[in-house]
């Protein structure tokens, strides 16, 4: 914040799935154009006007992976300032109610297992929660 108290980058609130399956997560890979492209990520997306995080999350999981969702839990909240914006992360557990998750909102998606998770590349924000979850 500057000295009147406004936001001197652009803030972008996202929610976001940590979602299992027989022991793997799900991720995404963003697309090559999008900022952080390439990276490795949780599925979700930003935050719109008038939503809930919860509302959010279930509309971004049907627009980017095809699937419904259930028993949405909060999982972890962090915050995090790249040099052109700030992003506001909220992690959710939640299991498939509905679909089966294909890849309409990024370059390709994988089911890996948790002792593999170090091996993949994050953006810095997600770096906090990946810690979390490989803490148990």
């Amino acid at each position: 914040m500057n000295d009147q108290g406004l936001r001197e980058l652009p803030y972008v609130v996202v929610a976001a799935a940590i979602l299992q399956r027989e022991g793997k997560i799900l991720l995404t890979r963003r697309k090559l154009d999008a900022h952080q492209g390439g990276l490795w990520e949780f599925p979700g997306g930003k935050q719109e006007l008038g939503e809930t995080l919860e509302q959010c999350l279930r509309r971004e999981l049907k627009e980017e992976i095809d699937i419904e969702v259930n028993g949405l839990q909060h999982f972890y909240t962090l915050c995090h300032r790249y040099p052109e914006k700030e992003v506001e992360l909220h992690f959710f557990t939640c299991s498939i109610f509905q679909g089966d998750p294909k890849p309409l909102g990024s370059i390709e998606m994988a089911w890996v297992p948790m002792g593999k998770l170090a091996f993949y590349e994050f953006p810095a924000a997600d770096r906090p929660v990946l810690r979390k979850i490989l803490q148990g």
